[in-house]
């Protein structure tokens, strides 16, 4: 392995870990700040155990973030120390209130568990409000930043060197709006899939009891709201790619060949060498329409561009065909879920719809894993594009590739701790909840 794929390989096995937490943390303090909430207004217990439940999962969510999140600040500067130096003083300012917002949510999260006891029931609750917005502000804060890397502004260049910077007009490119979007309803369909999927499998299991179905109930809540606008907030995303990014939206509709009234190709085999796709279902026009609103529209294709400006186009293409796929397979579940729970007035107890919940909760993390290869991998070669390419932001150092097992390693460790930790929050006894400041112990239950 050299040491360009092996830091690219450590910073995206990073990445990818990190962004799992990252997605709960956003999604998690709002779900149990709504069935704090409700169980505040109904006086319903079953409201009240989901509540303790979440928020304990978040806690630990949150603990296991910080160690990856601080990992990935590190590997920032020793394996990408030109983009550090180049970008640094353009893009830290996102960074910086990043880590207002991070600490924003801790010192509320801090009081939102241990003030159970301590805090009246409507103080507690509106201790979990500054916890799931610090937690959005913050990524909008760290998308932002990566929103620069691809339409980068608020500088001027002069003798290879930034300078005239202005933090706020970086921060505010024209990526921003389409990026920061798309990733926080991400982490809200991802949120609201794995949850209603947990209490889908304890139902298949033979647990049928108003707790596991208020805790589905609320989790397809979340998907059907959100899901839908995520599929509205990519096509906007797709559109603005056309024009500011079009070697990343070729890549992403494997289109070798520029020209007017352009098929979407769904699938297939890329084949970059005959610059063609084998097997793959084409439908007519439909990418001009999609992109320009016109079936005639023009559109650059992958020939308008220098093939070692080029990005992996199989692997973008499959990427973006897998995120599209398990977007729309959560959107159908939802939608089914919702349409029978409305014609039969009660929640479905289906198998066949209550597997395909459970299914929805690894496809919809699976979607932004995908959704974040689509970005990062349609972006090269380039790190910041047009300035800095990949190859000459890495570290010239020689030890990347130990650096990559040891770190594979820790993330593994990581992996099983916070497994055997949820696990053990799934497996221990439930409170005799009321309100905070009432609870008696102890009752056993599952998640």
């Amino acid at each position: 392995m050299s040491d360009l794929l092996a830091a690219r390989a450590q910073m995206g096995t990073s990445l990818a870990f990190h962004i799992i937490f990252s997605a709960l943390g956003v999604g998690l303090p709002l779900l149990f700040c709504i069935a704090e909430g409700l169980a505040l207004k109904t006086k319903n217990r079953d409201w009240m155990l989901l509540t303790r439940r979440w928020s304990k999962g978040a806690a630990i969510l949150f603990a296991i973030g910080a160690v990856s999140g601080t990992i990935l600040s590190f590997e920032l500067g020793l394996l990408w120390p030109t983009f550090m130096d180049f970008g640094g003083g353009v893009i830290g300012y996102p960074f910086m209130l990043e880590g207002f917002a991070f600490f924003l949510e801790a010192i509320f999260l801090g009081l939102y568990l241990y003030g159970w006891n301590r805090l009246s029931p409507r103080a507690h609750w509106l201790c979990s409000f500054p916890v799931w917005i610090s937690a959005l502000v913050s990524a909008w804060f760290v998308v932002s930043a990566n929103a620069w890397m691809n339409t980068p502004t608020g500088f001027v260049l002069k003798n290879g060197r930034p300078v005239d910077i202005d933090p706020i007009q970086a921060m505010l490119n024209p990526s921003t709006p389409y990026e920061t979007i798309h990733m926080m309803l991400a982490c809200y369909v991802a949120t609201g899939f794995a949850v209603a999927a947990v209490y889908a499998w304890g139902i298949l299991r033979g647990k049928r009891d108003n707790y596991h179905r208020k805790g589905l109930m609320i989790g397809m809540l979340m998907a059907v709201i959100a899901t839908p606008l995520q599929i509205i907030s990519g096509d906007f995303n797709a559109r603005f790619l056309s024009d500011a990014q079009p070697t990343k939206f070729a890549a992403m509709e494997a289109v070798f060949h520029s020209g007017n009234g352009l098929p979407i190709t769904i699938g297939g085999l890329v084949d970059p060498d005959n610059r063609t796709v084998h097997y793959g279902i084409e439908l007519p026009k439909l990418l001009s329409v999609l992109a320009k609103g016109d079936p005639n529209a023009p559109l650059k294709g992958l020939d308008q561009f220098a093939p070692s400006d080029w990005p992996n186009i199989p692997l973008v293409h499959l990427s973006f065909d897998v995120m599209v796929g398990c977007g729309f397979f959560g959107l159908l579940v939802a939608a089914v879920f919702w349409i029978s729970t409305a014609i039969k007035r009660r929640i479905p107890l289906n198998r066949v719809l209550l597997w395909g919940v459970v299914i929805a909760g690894p496809l919809a993390f699976l979607a932004i894993e995908t959704g974040w290869m689509v970005t990062e991998l349609g972006r090269q070669p380039w790190t910041i594009v047009g300035f800095l390419r990949t190859a000459d932001a890495a570290t010239p150092a020689p030890w990347v590739t130990i650096s990559f097992l040891v770190f594979s390693l820790v993330y593994i460790l990581l992996a099983v701790a916070l497994i055997g930790l949820l696990l053990w929050v799934a497996r221990s006894p439930m409170p005799q909840v009321g309100m905070p400041g009432q609870e008696q112990p102890v009752e056993k239950a599952g998640v």
